[in-house]
């Protein structure tokens, strides 16, 4: 499946259903959604984004989803079956996740941690850290399982919450292999693989 620039435009500010159902375990969280994404319907869709490639390695999916054309009923299915739910912080697409105000970042952070209390995941992973400072206000926040306190307990309604890498092509510091490594271990505590 190919877009040109042109019919990837049209998708500009459009959104993409989240993808979350009963028994929700661990819910991936993007920073918002490309155009390529959002003309696919289907989260971290871009040819280069390693996202797919490193659930699957990682075991959290049995097989790689085809991004690119898009996910089939079946590969949602297999999904939340495997409690597995995908969401961004912010719902509109765009070309780059740097056209997005710091404002639309904290706004997206608290719609988020409703959709939290609202759906009950074991454990949040937000993908990209930078954008998990900018929505949460947290500048010395790091990659890995964030701390715990009464505070995170009550705003993420119990949820463990851990900041993993972007798997964006544009992150090259990042391979499939030290994503899936990653996306592991709030795998395992979700309970989605074995430890």
């Amino acid at each position: 499946m190919r877009f040109t620039r042109l019919e990837l435009e049209a998708f500009r500010g459009h959104e993409v259903d989240d993808l979350v159902g009963p028994g929700l375990r661990l819910l991936f969280v993007g920073i918002n959604p490309g155009l390529w994404t959002a003309a696919v319907g289907t989260h971290f869709a871009h040819p280069t984004n390693r996202f797919y490639p490193a659930l699957a390695a990682a075991g959290i999916t049995g097989y790689e989803v085809d991004r690119v054309a898009g996910m089939t009923d079946a590969d949602r299915a297999h999904l939340v079956a495997r409690g597995v739910g995908i969401t961004n912080l912010v719902r509109r697409a765009t070309a780059r996740a740097s056209e997005l105000s710091r404002e639309e970042l904290c706004e997206g952070g608290a719609r988020l941690q409703r959709f939290v209390a609202d759906h009950r995941p074991a454990v949040v992973a937000i993908a990209g850290v930078t954008a998990y400072r900018d929505a949460f206000g947290d500048r010395g926040a790091s990659l890995g399982r964030q701390l715990d306190t009464l505070d995170s307990a009550i705003r993420w309604s119990g949820a463990a919450l851990w900041a993993v890498p972007n798997p964006s092509g544009l992150n090259a510091h990042e391979t499939v292999a030290t994503l899936a490594a990653a996306y592991a271990a709030p795998a395992a505590e979700a309970g989605v693989i074995a430890r």
